[in-house]
């Protein structure tokens, strides 16, 4: 897979996602969105949970939307997504592509149920989860997919806890092992890569999932020109492995050489109370989950060489 951000002549002048929405400056959602409605094309229709991108984009009477658009709840973008797969393979129509786009809140939290099953039944829609890790519309507060000891309204830093005390839900492993055909991560940053994963899963039948970390700048306290930056730090400081999960074979997209973990850290609001010792046990859990994937590359892709023999 070519995951440069070269410009790739297949994917220009399909701009299925409007400008004019309400995001806020350096959203880096609406910079995901453009470019996953501009590798899905325009036969399409989008599912989206409750949320930022649906405030942002669905205001009536305006939308952002140039494909059809379903606004649900926050927990049933995946049933309802089903519904509509089936629906049109009940009307003999086996080319409309049907995409859910859900926050992290929707995905690793409240509709978490919804989503494995619809893995489970094997309909054929690709779920992508937009990870800004937090319940950003309504007031920031933590979530599944929020870091250890990041600060929101609900993962304080007080006297007692330093922010959030838990870890990072690894959903898209979870997701993995549901024996999906396709499992991956992205970013906005690397848009190339996520331009290419999205053509990639819609044209593989049954469900797929992407997971696609977008900066939020009044969540995580970041200047809004550095939004993509941060996407490209989390990503050459392993905080953020760009992969994908084929046929339960796992295979490393990008492997850039590492940088400090405080790199993508510094900078953030949400991290500035970190203590040398918080960051050296960040550094720890990163080096180790990567070296975990790489193991992991290793056994699959040599599991798949001998399968091929």
């Amino acid at each position: 897979m070519n995951a440069s951000n070269s410009t790739n002549p297949e994917l220009e002048n399909k701009e299925l996602f409007k400008s004019g929405h309400t995001a806020c400056a350096g959203c880096g959602v609406s910079v995901g969105l453009r470019h996953i409605l501009r590798a899905a094309g325009p036969d399409t229709i989008v599912v989206n949970a409750t949320g930022c991108v649906e405030i942002f984009t669905s205001a009536y009477p305006r939308s952002a939307w140039s494909v059809p658009y379903i606004h649900c709840l926050f927990e049933n973008t995946a049933p309802v997504a089903a519904g509509v797969v089936e629906t049109l393979r009940a009307q003999g129509n086996d080319h409309t592509k049907v995409i859910v786009i859900a926050g992290d809140g929707a995905s690793y939290d409240i509709g978490f149920g919804h989503l494995s099953g619809m893995l489970e039944r094997g309909h054929d829609a690709l779920y992508i989860s937009y990870d800004n890790e937090a319940y950003m519309n309504t007031g920031v507060q933590r979530s599944g997919a929020t870091p250890w000891k990041a600060n929101t309204t609900t993962s304080q830093v007080g006297s007692v806890f330093k922010g959030k005390m838990q870890y990072k839900k690894p959903l898209t492993e979870i997701v993995a092992a549901h024996s999906i055909p396709y499992a991956a991560t992205s970013t906005s940053a690397h848009y190339i890569d996520l331009q290419n994963k999205v053509k990639k899963a819609l044209s593989i039948k049954g469900p797929k999932f992407l997971n696609v970390l977008m900066t939020c700048v009044p969540g995580w306290g970041t200047e809004p020109s550095l939004s993509m930056q941060y996407l490209k730090d989390a990503v050459d400081t392993h905080v953020w492995p760009v992969y994908e999960i084929e046929n339960g074979f796992l295979k490393m997209n990008l492997k850039p050489e590492k940088k400090p973990v405080e790199t993508y850290l510094k900078g953030q609001k949400r991290f500035k109370h970190l203590t040398p010792e918080d960051i050296a046990q960040i550094q720890k859990m990163v080096d180790e989950k990567w070296d975990s994937l790489l193991w992991k590359e290793k056994c699959d892709q040599e599991r798949l060489a001998a399968l091929k023999k």
